[in-house]
């Protein structure tokens, strides 16, 4: 009980670090913003810069880069760091997904702690697969999801793909947004995406208790 106690304590804290970080980063991009545009490269090889920190993200998971995402938005504008969100959060995805197909848990377990994906393998659900990978990837779509389901499901790799790209969609877009609005607003933004989480939560609570009722 004390390391599950300690683990969860340490997630929480980090949630806020990366919160904080997020906010402190908005409003400095907002209050300097052309000189940002006028010091950092933003073109073509800035946006694959930033989509390769992206990918980097999911495959050595967990590194954030949410706090980079308000520069994303000041250099590019928020609709351009939105699809830049989803093609980097999609591919690392996929990365890490094909990865944990390949070459299984020796790999993988040097990326990530395979403690942690067995733990959490028990919240997938056997059914409705695909409707559970939308929604998680929604709420949490920058987790070892990506692992977990390469490692312990059967799902196909083109039901793999299309699910996450449609969850991570509305999230790109609304961190990218978010990255734009006052930080008052932002706080808004960020509790009701932290309210979806809660609601991911018990909704994969829920699936453990009638995925583990008769073990």
């Amino acid at each position: 009980m004390p390391c599950i106690t300690k683990s969860r304590t340490n997630a929480a804290l980090s949630l806020v670090f990366i919160v904080a970080l997020f906010l402190l980063i908005s409003y400095l991009v907002q209050q300097n913003v052309d000189y940002i545009k006028s010091n950092l490269y933003y073109g073509i090889n800035g946006k694959l810069i930033y989509i390769g920190a992206l990918i980097i993200s999911i495959v050595f998971a967990p590194v954030s880069v949410v706090p980079l995402m308000p520069i994303a938005s000041g250099l590019w504008g928020w609709k351009i760091a939105g699809v830049l969100n989803i093609i980097g959060w999609s591919l690392g995805a996929v990365i890490a997904f094909l990865i944990s197909r390949k070459y299984g848990v020796p790999l993988v377990s040097k990326l990530i702690p395979i403690k942690k994906l067995r733990k959490f393998e028990k919240y997938i659900p056997e059914e409705n697969l695909f409707l559970a990978v939308v929604f998680f990837r929604m709420v949490t779509p920058v987790d070892g999801l990506s692992y977990i389901l390469g490692l312990f499901t059967r799902m196909s790799f083109t039901s793999f793909t299309l699910a996450t790209v449609i969850g991570i969609a509305p999230f790109s877009f609304v961190l990218a947004y978010a990255g734009t609005l006052s930080i008052g607003y932002q706080i808004l933004s960020l509790s009701a995406a932290f309210l979806m989480f809660l609601i991911g939560l018990i909704i994969a609570y829920f699936s453990y208790k009638k995925k583990n009722k008769n073990l």
